[in-house]
């Protein structure tokens, strides 16, 4: 058996393990996947300075993100259609970030439902992700539903009024469970552990949309409805409603833009994530990490910033850090390792980045992530916010 040391390595398994149009799905971008590329090559091009003759003892990457103690400045994003990845993907995902010590995200588009994730986790506090909808007594609803579920955030996506075009859900035929057209059937002929996963669940539907939204029973009025629901009306007026709602703990995910940042600052939001969308809606704008050092100049010390894109390694995450990040999230890397091995493979995913944050830090002569700061990288390496 292959020793896995990388999420690389997770990634190639879950490619053979998972079928094409949910593997598709997770591992791309839209249009020409120029922003999705540029999320994880800008990390590369940051370098970092090693420091010798430092005392490497009593190293902790334990940190806060929005108040609540980590074991590392990481959290698992909200990915839609989770459990097409692996069966009850969502339930696994959250049951290994509960044991870790981290945040675990639900999206409104999961298929474990909002309620199966609290049972899975015994009610152990997990975050919520709300995409807004044209049906605001539906909004209300599941708002009310994160509550009831012991949902400690909730992150509120505002990247996503339009769906962006990703050419290989097109060409695949996306959908929940897959259409069973002969290409579907001969790529699901060759992957049997996903087919006998899926065969033991009854969760492969949208769970938190099936059953809530009154005419909504089966997956061909759900498209209808998710199609013409995203609404692009959204604005600021909206997110103080959703605040005032929620009441709770607030998260604003998919800034990119210094303006737009400001303005979210103003809005009394606990933590904003730079993010744009993994790269799946506008190809072409900026990557994550290289849009972080600006925003945290504008507003970083009014609000709390986390990053989302491009985080495939402990050093991502100590790059972003060093940047201004009070907190990372990881997506895709979280589902190579539930699509390669399930909840293990999540686990293997969190004990990867880990290893490689803690080890990082200490070449770079830190043994706590929270005294971490630019000085840990190599001038010039990396991008820095313009002058006024």
């Amino acid at each position: 058996m292959t020793v896995i040391t990388t999420i690389e390595d997770l990634r190639q398994l879950a490619k053979k393990r998972v079928p094409r149009m949910f593997y598709d799905y997770a591992d791309s971008g839209s249009w020409t996947e120029q922003t999705y590329r540029a999320n994880e090559s800008d990390f590369q091009k940051i370098l970092l300075r090693q420091r010798v003759a430092v005392n490497m003892e009593g190293r902790s990457t334990r940190t806060t993100m929005i108040g609540q103690d980590v074991a590392m400045p990481v959290a698992i994003a909200p990915t839609g259609l989770t459990g097409m990845q692996h069966a009850n993907g969502e339930m696994l995902g959250a049951l290994a970030a509960k044991q870790f010590g981290i945040p675990f995200t639900l999206s409104t588009m999961s298929i474990c439902s909002i309620e199966d994730v609290a049972e899975a986790t015994g009610r152990h506090p997990f975050w919520f992700q709300l995409y807004v909808m044209k049906d605001r007594d539906f909004i209300e609803r599941l708002i009310d539903r994160a509550k009831a579920a012991n949902c400690s955030a909730l992150v509120l996506t505002l990247d996503l009024q339009i769906l962006g075009q990703r050419h290989k859900d097109l060409k695949n035929g996306l959908s929940a469970p897959p259409k069973m057209t002969l290409a579907n059937i001969v790529d699901l002929m060759t992957k049997p552990r996903w087919l006998l996963g899926i065969a033991g669940t009854r969760r492969r539907q949208f769970g938190n949309i099936v059953g809530h939204v009154k005419g909504i029973e089966n997956m061909g009025s759900l498209a209808e409805w998710t199609a013409n629901q995203f609404d692009p009306a959204l604005n600021w007026n909206d997110v103080e409603w959703i605040k005032k709602r929620w009441g709770g703990k607030l998260i604003l995910k998919g800034i990119l833009d210094v303006e737009d940042a400001k303005i979210a600052a103003g809005c009394g939001a606990d933590a904003l994530i730079v993010s744009n969308h993994g790269g799946r809606q506008l190809d072409g704008a900026q990557s994550s990490i290289a849009a972080l050092p600006a925003i945290a100049d504008a507003v970083g010390q009014q609000v709390e910033l986390h990053l989302d894109g491009g985080i495939r390694s402990g050093q991502d995450v100590l790059k972003a850090v060093a940047l201004g990040a009070k907190g990372t999230y990881i997506g895709r890397a979280f589902l190579y390792g539930l699509g390669a091995l399930g909840e293990a493979g999540v686990t293997k995913a969190l004990e990867i980045i880990h290893r490689e944050l803690d080890l990082t830090m200490a070449f770079c002569g830190r043994t706590d992530i929270n005294t971490v700061d630019p000085s840990i990288l190599l001038p010039g390496s990396y991008p820095v916010a313009p002058r006024a």
